[in-house]
């Protein structure tokens, strides 16, 4: 099929919330949830232009109304009335590009998120790019009516050959009006759906068409340099290393070894390739890949003696859903006592979350606890959050941080 995107309606909704939504919105906040919403002038298509009125009938905000989700508008302006056209989604792309544009004009990274959704004001859409390729992630139908502008800014205004349409796997057939994961909307496919581009000179590779997300974790950048710049002459564990991103940074800083631990063998191998992408500054390091449970890997290590000087432990989201958040937290204070059990005395811990549910104070909290339990001061700490593309605009926003601390046993 191909992509074709269904009409603008001309017929906007008309919507009364709650007078907690009320103030949510003024506060900035870019959701309505369906439990919100007190009235609405009739029933909306996805993607429909919803006017919220405040309990005084005035103008209040209007958004995207997404009649499938439990966020029912996503909010794209609140304030004063203005149109939703064309001119209104160039200028947003404009501002979303303006804020990365330190990053952007930097030679030595061409892979950056250019829209990080809700926090660009596009709630339920990012678009990430690796050199001349961008990648959108649709995670709402709300959006497909109004793709048409927004590419065209992004082609425009970035300066994309190609731009690749991931879409979420809550977006059901008839809701995707054609939209192919993996597809082009602009240009072609990549020979193998593989773009290669650099992050601070080094080399990756992103798989724009079955890769998770949009191909490439971008967000660990800033971190993974840091990893490189402590990394000269140290043992280095990269415990859930995915695709190798900090291994290769630490290779590249003149890690003596590094060993990457991932329960997926093709991420292994996208370590091996990703290593040898960059042999002309990661040569001289001993590189080791061990698949398996990250957690059943540590405990043999530590059964057996092994001994690192950098631990570096970045798992995926352990909090899909509110009712996991105590789960998430019992998992990374093991991981806090299991890394800590390899690592030399006065080493470098490295322990990251990306799940949103978990506050970074809860998280910071057990790991610290955690480190106290088993007899370790983490001392010179480090809390890093987002990197200036993934900028956090309101509370919910904010998912990654990460420790970065000193251990010394007492």
């Amino acid at each position: 099929m191909t992509f074709v995107a269904p009409p603008v309606s001309d017929r906007r909704l008309a919507v009364r919330v709650t007078r907690d939504a009320e103030r949510r919105i003024r506060a900035g906040h870019p959701w309505v949830f369906d439990g919100s919403v007190e009235s609405v002038s009739h029933d909306g298509r996805p993607g429909d232009l919803a006017v919220i009125f405040d309990h005084k009938r005035d103008f209040l905000a209007i958004g995207l109304w997404d009649p499938g989700s439990p966020i029912r508008i996503r909010v794209l302006h609140q304030g004063r009335p203005r149109a939703i056209d064309d001119d209104f989604w160039a200028s947003a792309v404009v501002d979303a590009v303006g804020i990365r544009e330190p990053l952007s004009s930097d030679p030595s990274t061409t892979g950056l998120r250019v829209v990080n959704g809700e926090n660009d004001g596009f709630g339920g859409l990012v678009v990430d790019v690796y050199d001349t390729v961008g990648v959108m992630k649709v995670y709402s139908a709300a959006w497909l009516p109004h793709l048409p502008p927004i590419l065209a800014a992004l082609v425009e205004l970035v300066g994309l050959d190609t731009v690749i349409a991931r879409h979420s796997r809550l977006l059901s057939g008839a809701d995707r009006h054609g939209l192919e994961d993996g597809a082009p909307l602009v240009g072609v496919v990549p020979e193998d759906g593989v773009v290669p581009f650099l992050e601070h000179d080094l080399t990756f590779h992103a798989d724009v068409v079955h890769g998770q997300k949009t191909g490439h974790f971008l967000d660990q950048r800033d971190n993974r340099a840091m990893v490189g710049a402590l990394a000269a002459d140290a043992r280095v564990l990269d415990v859930f290393c995915h695709s190798g991103g900090f291994s290769v940074h630490a290779s590249a800083g003149g890690a003596r070894s590094v060993t990457s631990v991932d329960q997926s063998p093709h991420a292994l191998r996208q370590v091996a390739a990703h290593l040898a992408a960059n042999a002309g500054v990661t040569g001289s390091t001993r590189s080791e890949t061990v698949q398996g449970d990250a957690f059943e890997v540590l405990a043999a290590m530590e059964r057996s003696g092994e001994r690192f000087d950098i631990v570096v432990i970045d798992p995926p989201s352990f909090a899909g859903r509110q009712v996991a958040v105590a789960r998430a937290l019992r998992s990374y204070r093991q991981l806090t006592r299991s890394g800590l059990a390899v690592l030399t005395d006065g080493g470098t811990l490295v322990q990251a979350s990306c799940s949103a549910r978990v506050a970074a104070d809860d998280f910071v909290a057990v790991v610290n606890g955690a480190a106290a339990e088993v007899g370790v001061a983490l001392d010179d700490q480090v809390i890093t959050g987002h990197a200036l593309d993934h900028p956090v605009t309101f509370p919910e926003g904010a998912y990654l941080k990460a420790v970065f601390a000193t251990a010394n046993r007492l």
